[in-house]
């Protein structure tokens, strides 16, 4: 990362000095870049936005008035640790999204990856692990400590509760509010959260053939159709799915669901 490039900062823009910023990043006025923050390459950061340091931002991503990023967490054990916040390449992140950095009792660092949305007024709390193209609609929220795998999608004013884990390719509908995990390829709605199919049409849109799509019906079925307990389930699909490499994301995600997963 190319250090120091000031000519796309606004002069009503306030940049520490020992702030990092690569070639062709922009902010806008009434910003503010605190210590120990580096941006990558192209990033556009717009008015009235707030970064805060430890942080890691890559290139090309597009940050929105009003965002409050790096900000120490609300966890009341934090103590003024320096844990870190790192964002990947290509995300837009909406207006007035927050996200926090992590806490020493766990990772000590929140993480979100490339190619994400985060539409406005998303909350990432500490220690949260997102994926690559990921949706989180607006209002969506995060807990500490929650995972989202690539290609989930939440719908607006969705809720996790902390240490939930949300598998890749699946989906929460709006306002749901998700006390479990949910497992891989599953779409899931309500208060709390149940589970309603496959996300077929999303994996439809990634290429996943039909035979993989038929697959995956078939072990959506044997979790939530043949009334086995979640070991007995993840038996049955190594059993029986192998050799569908598909089929892997699911067990996977009911391998390491500690709070159970929705049902």
């Amino acid at each position: 990362m190319a250090t120091n490039d000031w000519s796309g900062v606004h002069p009503h823009a306030l940049v520490d000095p020992s702030a990092k910023l690569a070639a062709n990043v922009t902010v806008g006025p009434f910003s503010y870049i605190g210590p120990g923050v580096e941006i990558g390459e192209g990033t556009e950061v717009l008015s009235h936005v707030v970064i805060k340091g430890p942080t890691r931002i890559g290139r090309n991503n597009r940050i929105f008035q009003f965002c409050s990023i790096g900000e120490e967490c609300q966890d009341k054990k934090y103590a003024g640790e320096p844990t870190t916040l790192v964002i990947g390449d290509n995300n837009v992140i909406r207006e007035s999204c927050t996200i926090h950095r992590g806490t020493v009792q766990d990772r000590g660092e929140t993480r979100i990856g490339s190619n994400n949305l985060l539409m406005a007024y998303v909350h990432v709390a500490h220690d949260c692990v997102v994926g690559d193209n990921t949706i989180l609609a607006n209002c969506a929220t995060l807990a500490g400590h929650v995972s989202v795998g690539d290609w989930a999608i939440l719908g607006g004013g969705t809720m996790v509760h902390q240490f939930c884990h949300i598998g890749p390719h699946s989906m929460a509908a709006g306002g749901s509010i998700v006390l479990k995990d949910i497992p891989a390829y599953v779409m899931a709605s309500g208060q709390s959260a149940q589970p309603h199919g496959l996300n077929a049409e999303g994996l439809k849109r990634r290429g996943f053939s039909k035979e993989a799509l038929l697959a995956l019906r078939r072990a959506y079925k044997v979790v939530y159709r043949q009334g086995l307990t979640t070991e007995q389930a993840i038996q049955a699909l190594e059993d029986g799915f192998a050799d569908v490499p598909e089929v892997r994301p699911l067990i996977d995600s009911l391998k390491g669901a500690d709070r159970g997963i929705v049902r």
